[in-house]
């Protein structure tokens, strides 16, 4: 046994319950090497401490970008799931790597032109873009009409064909 005195039960339970790389570490401990369940505890949590990932902060929200042909809504769907997930306490910096985060194009202007003070105005106003999006997309398909040109006059000549071509041989 690997634990020794009254945590023996312990052990069992330990070897059910660990796997893989986990439980080969725990069998390469040498015998009585942990006499407790705490002294255990500890030394887990010292092997693996550096496969813990870092903690988030709040300003991470600045590294979230919104990706080449990413619709609005999917960018606002995933920007939403990182703010739940880091909680930041400033609002106007949340606005801000919204904004910054964005690709160019007709909502991001629209946000540069009429400030907004809070993410849920933000939000607002995304959602009444992608159904006003979805009507035009609806109405006209994925491409924008093109009204075909009328052919009521020839068309203009141009200096180079109109200086080169052959005069009459009357003189």
């Amino acid at each position: 046994m690997l634990i020794g005195g009254s945590d023996t039960v312990y052990c069992k339970l330990l070897m059910s319950t660990l796997a893989g790389v986990a439980l080969e570490w725990f069998v390469s401990l040498p015998d009585e090497h942990i006499t407790t369940f705490d002294q255990f505890t500890t030394l887990f949590r010292e092997q693996y401490l550096i496969n813990r990932a870092p903690p988030r902060i709040s300003y991470d929200v600045f590294g979230i970008k919104q990706y080449q042909g990413e619709s609005l809504k999917e960018f606002l769907n995933r920007f939403g799931v990182q703010v739940v997930r880091l909680k930041p306490t400033d609002e106007a910096m949340t606005v801000h790597a919204f904004t910054k985060g964005m690709l160019p194009g007709p909502f991001s202007e629209s946000l540069l032109r009429f400030y907004t003070k809070t993410f849920s105005e933000i939000r607002r106003r995304a959602l009444a873009h992608i159904a006003a999006d979805d009507r035009v997309i609806e109405k006209y398909g994925f491409v924008d009409p093109v009204r075909p040109r009328a052919e009521g006059r020839p068309h203009p000549m141009r200096v180079h064909e109109a200086t080169t071509k052959k005069k009459g041989s009357g003189k």
